[in-house]
């Protein structure tokens, strides 16, 4: 399955987590609600998973956590702020350049539509 399929399926479930929490609760809320949806849809997803930092040959373990990963091809990174800004673009691609991915989603669920709350990012390799 693509990049672009997997992210199809990810947004249609954010959008049925979405409809059925609404707008206004913690960003773990809807990381546990998202990870059921997709693992529903008979994705394979990990949450909260580590992710090292390779510096100058080292590996080490700096503390970063993937919210969701899919399919070991798309990040998703859950937010439930007021407006999603530049330094949450930053945190994604550098996930992106960390873990080998090419495609990211940035999902806002603290807005009224989903859809308004969503970026997709893309690393070039």
């Amino acid at each position: 399955m693509s990049e672009n399929e997997i992210s199809e399926k990810i947004i249609g479930r954010a959008i049925e987590v979405h409809k059925s929490l609404g707008p206004g609760l913690l960003e773990n809320a809807y990381v546990e609600c998202l990870y059921y949806e997709l693992m529903e849809a008979g994705l394979r997803v990990e949450k909260q998973k580590a992710l090292p930092l390779i510096y100058k040959d080292v590996k080490l373990d700096a503390g970063y956590r993937l919210d969701l990963i899919v399919e070991n091809k798309v990040i998703i990174e859950v937010k439930s702020v007021e407006a999603l800004n530049e330094i949450h673009t930053a945190q994604v691609l550098t996930y992106l350049k960390l873990s080998g991915c090419k495609l990211g989603l940035l999902m806002n669920f603290n807005v009224l539509r989903i859809i308004d709350g969503l970026k997709r990012l893309v690393y070039k390799l």
